[in-house]
């Protein structure tokens, strides 16, 4: 099971690659649909009539994308509308789901850790801080083994 749960991570992170460094661009102030559609000489008429749609409904379209609450089908609508193509993924903030995973696993082990050498100074049975730094990279292990070994660790990501 370890070599699936690894493998599967492996394969995201090769489809999410290309897709690194997008997360740079910079979305143009009235959106991506309002700014390609000036860029193209095309007025709110124009790619209504291609979409089968009214000039108000391409603006509310142009308004959701600015806000954010505009759906994917539409985005894809558009897209081909503007003979362009949608492009849709993630980028993971730390270079790679392996990545995230083991991030994850450290930030819970810390926690637990110092939690538990903190109940131990309560009791004046504190641990040097080498102790602790190990404590937590022997945790970080256990934890990043779990996870791959099992789909039931859950921790926020």
């Amino acid at each position: 099971m370890r070599n699936q749960k690894k493998l599967l991570l492996e394969q995201l992170d090769r489809k999410l690659k290309p897709f690194q460094g997008t997360e740079k661009v910079i979305i143009p102030d009235k959106g991506w649909i309002h700014n390609i559609r000036v860029a193209l000489n095309m007025t709110l008429e124009q790619l209504a009539k291609k979409l089968n749609m009214t000039k108000q409904g391409i603006k509310k379209i142009e308004e959701r994308e600015f806000s954010e609450s505009i759906s994917i089908k539409s985005l894809k609508e558009i897209g081909n509308a503007l003979d362009m193509q949608l492009v849709y993924g993630f980028v993971p903030k730390h270079n790679s789901l392996e990545n995230l995973v083991a991030f994850k696993a450290e930030e819970l082990a810390r926690k637990i850790v110092l939690r538990t050498n903190q109940n131990m100074k309560l009791e004046n049975q504190g641990n040097s801080e080498d102790q602790i730094n190990r404590a937590i990279v022997d945790l970080t292990n256990e934890i990043k083994e779990k996870c791959t070994n099992h789909y039931g660790i859950r921790f926020k990501i």
